[in-house]
């Protein structure tokens, strides 16, 4: 079979594995269930969750199959991995209702015909209905908490207070991989480097149990040159549902990293050839920009389809090069024309408050269909809905239309 170990090393996926030798073996000797887990604590996934799709999707088109597993049991509790405060608690039926619509999306990445047809499954099937009892003398006899405490999950949390129920999480990950290895016969589990000590603890448990074909993978995180998680807009996640982050949003922002970022998206988040990979990673100064081009067609077209991708390029093509249509700008629909620019701003999210976008308009960052604006009393009026639309932009790149 493929060495698909090695073409995700060489992609720049892996961050870490657990008995490295042996799965290198296992994968190209035989066709290998895995899994990958979402919690659904929104109605949409993330571009962090798109990663890990991306991973599934390589695994799968190199012969092994997918499960993808839906969290609506272990969203009851919320992983406590990189946050600093206790998760907001989730009702069971916002949990309900994100799982479905989180299905949807994930059912865009993996395939679920063929010979390694993806599964999916939602562990509050046989989560929500363990007895307490039963399950603390069967598992949590098997975890230190010492261990525990040392992992960074937890550790992060001690100064600031880590609660009993937070800790269950890593019990209740581990004995998701335990249940899945009993039931579908899946080795492996796969997660970003921040669930590195969930997934220890499911091998560990799996193997503490008698077997020995339990192993782990993550992947890097998608961070910027200074270590920043990518994914971040002013409005906050960059969203895969088009009524969270539009289309020409999304499009927008891949097209706007920075220079020393274009390798690592081209090659986590496209399915671009190698050698493609490295000559537009290669493009130097101006150059660089078409290769920004292609990965955010390229990763707008994964995410929401071609037709959605052309019309976010055109979009842009007739922002930037005056060329095109806007039809597919971001759009806000206001019911009176004589509206602050002000409060514009605010309406269209270009700036998160009043302080922010005065002080916007006094630095000179903001223009009213070309116009730069400088005066923070403006007031929009008739004149500036030409056509029944006004475009307001906030320095070079984010543009946003007004419609009345």
């Amino acid at each position: 079979m493929t060495d698909i170990i090695k073409e995700l090393e060489d992609r720049g996926y892996i961050e870490q594995m657990t008995h490295e030798k042996e799965m290198r073996e296992l994968f190209q000797k035989e066709s290998v269930r895995f899994y990958v887990g979402i919690d659904p604590t929104a109605d949409s996934l993330h571009i962090g969750h798109f990663v890990a799709l991306m991973v599934a999707s390589r695994l799968q088109k190199a012969g092994h199959k997918p499960i993808i597993l839906m969290g609506g049991g272990t969203a009851s509790i919320g992983d406590p991995s990189g946050k600093t405060d206790m998760r907001k608690m989730l009702t069971r039926e916002t949990i309900d209702k994100n799982v479905v619509a989180l299905k949807k999306q994930a059912e865009k990445f993996v395939s679920f015909e063929g010979e390694n047809a993806a599964i999916i499954v939602n562990n509050a099937d046989w989560l929500l209905n363990l007895n307490y009892i039963d399950f603390m003398r069967k598992i949590g006899t098997l975890f230190s908490v010492n261990k525990m405490l040392a992992a960074e999950c937890y550790k992060a949390r001690l100064e600031t207070g880590l609660t009993f129920f937070e800790m269950g999480y890593m019990l209740m990950q581990s004995y998701d991989f335990l249940y899945l290895h009993d039931k579908y016969n899946c080795k492996m589990q796969i997660g970003g480097n921040d669930q590195w000590s969930n997934i220890i603890g499911g091998v560990e448990l799996i193997r503490k149990v008698g077997a020995e074909d339990s192993y782990g993978l993550t992947f890097k995180l998608l961070t910027t040159a200074e270590g920043k998680k990518m994914g971040k807009t002013e409005k906050g996640a960059l969203w895969l549902n088009p009524e969270r982050t539009s289309p020409y949003e999304f499009y927008q922002y891949w097209r706007n990293i920075g220079d020393t970022e274009v390798r690592k998206v081209l090659s986590l988040l496209t399915f671009l050839p190698d050698d493609e990979v490295e000559r537009l990673a290669s493009l130097k100064d101006e150059n660089i920009n078409e290769a920004k081009r292609v990965a955010a067609y390229e990763i707008t077209k994964l995410i929401h389809g071609e037709e959605a991708a052309k019309n976010a390029e055109e979009t842009a093509k007739a922002l930037f090069e005056g060329m095109g249509s806007i039809e597919n700008m971001p759009t806000t629909k206001i019911e009176d024309v004589n509206i602050s620019l002000v409060d514009a701003i605010v309406k269209t999210e270009i700036a998160p408050s009043k302080g922010q976008a005065k002080k916007l308009i006094e630095q000179g960052g903001i223009t009213l269909n070309d116009n730069k604006i400088t005066d923070i009393n403006y007031m929009m009026s008739e004149k500036d809905f030409k056509d029944n639309f006004a475009i307001l932009r906030k320095g070079k790149k984010i543009y946003h239309k007004l419609e009345k």
